[in-house]
């Protein structure tokens, strides 16, 4: 698989990776032995960048990832981000504190069996977290004190990646970023290019809409977010479907879909897109299976697309999406 620099890390990761929070909670159920098969496949097809976090499944995606790291031949080839915060209750900007990422870090280490983290992320923080100076300085601690390799950030909106951009030890920024979700390409994966900051693009398929196996029909698991957080209820409603409302979400992808390359699936298409967008490092789709997981990896194996097919995808954008998602991140 292809690779590429994730920014201040240094480290060379694949351009597909895999997000793990389907492994942990959220997406109904996943089984222990389900999860371990998705990590490997996944990392049989080539891919070495493994992002969790440590409120997925309060701590089982990280205990998930570590045990695969401990039994896996080709865990020393593997760069493994996790991300700390949002376990703070109340989840408000003052939780965010050095003590605090002491703590949080302690415990992902112990989860991952590990003595360093490759990177830690703070994830999805109060947007003044992440604009005071305090913040960088408390998160270079954690690296002169070994803690973490590199740290980044995870975010809800632009103004927030380029408020954290502009800080320079900042290794890497995770957004959203897909099809539907094309507000990223104007500022901030140029901004992140001329600084030398990792993307890391999540949510690539808005939460399986992309995939275009869903219809009006479809129906989720109670303890999946895609049933209980179509709105909001629980977190950023960005987060669920990209924040797309989900009949006119199905009816986009199904235009999506229509061009697919041939010998492809609209899943791989959709991963195609980010790859090709200047500026993205690696995009992070989950898998709930080792199918899954090993279709999502092929998706680095696709020409780029051609200017017709990113014309059409732009036009599905403009015409279907762009009204509900466009100012609000």
């Amino acid at each position: 698989m292809q690779t590429r620099i994730l920014g201040r890390t240094g480290r060379a990761v694949g351009v597909v990776g895999l997000g793990c929070w389907q492994l942990g909670a959220d997406w109904g159920e996943v089984g222990e032995d389900a999860a371990l098969a998705v990590l490997r496949a996944a990392t049989d097809a080539g891919v070495t960048f493994l992002d969790t976090a440590d409120v997925y499944g309060d701590g089982r995606s990280e205990r998930l990832v570590g045990e695969f790291l401990a039994s896996h031949d080709a865990a020393a080839g593997l760069t493994v981000a996790t991300k700390m915060g949002r376990r703070a209750d109340p989840h408000v900007a003052g939780a965010y504190t050095l003590d605090a990422y002491r703590a949080w870090t302690d415990r992902s280490r112990t989860n991952l069996g590990v003595d360093t983290l490759d990177l830690v992320q703070l994830h999805c923080p109060p947007t003044e977290v992440l604009t005071r100076e305090s913040t960088y300085d408390e998160l270079d601690v954690l690296v002169e004190e070994g803690r973490v390799a590199a740290y980044g950030v995870s975010v809800e909106t632009v103004d927030e990646a380029l408020a954290a951009i502009a800080r320079p030890h900042v290794a890497s920024v995770q957004i959203i970023l897909n099809v539907f979700r094309r507000k990223p390409l104007e500022r901030v994966l140029p901004a992140a290019a001329e600084a030398g900051v990792g993307i890391i693009a999540r949510v690539p398929l808005a939460s399986g809409l992309l995939t275009g196996r869903y219809d009006e029909s479809t129906t989720f698991a109670a303890d999946d977010h895609r049933s209980y957080n179509r709105h909001g209820e629980a977190f950023d409603v960005g987060e669920t479907f990209s924040g797309v409302p989900y009949e006119v979400g199905v009816a986009a992808a199904r235009e999506v879909g229509e061009h697919t390359p041939e010998g492809a699936t609209t899943a791989q298409l959709a991963l195609r897109w980010i790859i090709d967008q200047p500026g993205v490092t690696t995009v992070i789709p989950g898998a709930r299976n080792a199918q899954q997981a090993r279709g999502n990896a092929a998706a680095a194996d696709l020409a780029p697309l051609g200017a017709a097919t990113l014309d059409a995808l732009r036009d599905v954008y403009d015409t279907r999406i762009r009204e509900h998602v466009h100012d609000r991140w």
